[in-house]
């Protein structure tokens, strides 16, 4: 494990991951996709008695990547949280074989309820089922506000993450911002073939009814039932112009690719 490891102060010192940006790997960008595409977590939150309580939550994310989540007052963790704030999330990627072969994500920050719009309708589009109750008097958005990050990517690669390398600078993207519930509802309604091509050009499976759930800076969040894709676009983009024109040739991309095939 040493490639991704600083094996401390001297010989035989404990190992400890490398930060981000020393990481062999790009970890800062397999931790945004983590962020991004995993929609359940383990929540840990401290009880009354400073024993640590873990618990599984739903999760989306706000635009610039800041976790949110849709509690009840009546449950222990939001309990915990109201009283003590800090915490930590695991985004935990499934797959076959050994769960520790798979990548996983530790957010550590304090969270706060918000009553933000669009935390809400971000939370909602990734989890269109907790419309039923979201408006129940004794539930709440709650929003994690990172202080750092902690990534096994896999076997011998780990690192840390700050808070500026979890989340997005949206500082010079705020016709994105502005512009990103529009651009949700045109595609949904309009593109349905094109987003079967960004979630097929990033590794999502063919036939299934896919739909975006939000966009940003960096890419596409993309559902099918219980299913997520996360499409990066060729580069970053900070206004609409430049958001279409990178939807334009990804799709050219994907079509391409299929032809090939």
């Amino acid at each position: 494990m040493g490639e991704t490891m600083d094996t401390g102060p001297g010989p035989g010192g404990p190992a400890r991951p490398l930060p981000a940006e020393a990481a062999p790997f790009d970890a800062i960008g397999l931790s945004r996709m983590l962020l991004r595409s995993i929609r359940s977590g383990a929540l840990a939150t401290l009880d009354p008695d400073g024993t640590p309580f873990a618990s599984l939550v739903t999760i989306a994310t706000d635009m610039d990547g800041t976790p949110l989540m849709l509690l009840s007052r009546l449950s222990a963790h939001t309990r915990n949280l109201l009283a003590e704030p800090r915490c930590s999330l695991l985004f935990a990627q499934g797959g076959k074989g050994d769960p520790l072969a798979h990548p996983r994500l530790t957010v550590v920050g304090r969270a706060v309820q918000t009553t933000e719009a669009r935390a809400r309708e971000r939370f909602l589009a990734r989890h269109p089922k907790a419309k039923l109750y979201a408006d129940f008097p004794d539930f709440g958005f709650f929003a994690l506000a990172p202080d750092a990050g902690h990534l096994n990517g896999g076997f011998a690669k780990a690192a840390t993450l700050t808070r500026d390398q979890l989340l997005l600078d949206l500082s010079d993207a705020q016709p994105i911002v502005a512009g990103e519930r529009g651009a949700v509802e045109h595609m949904n309604a309009d593109h349905a073939d094109a987003l079967a091509l960004y979630a097929a050009g990033a590794g999502g499976e063919a036939g299934l009814p896919w739909r975006l759930t939000g966009l940003d800076p960096e890419g596409m969040d993309l559902m099918a039932g219980d299913r997520t894709v996360r499409a990066p676009y060729p580069e970053r983009v900070t206004d609409m112009g430049a958001l279409r024109k990178s939807l334009v040739a990804m799709a050219a991309r994907a079509r391409a690719t299929g032809a090939d095939a």
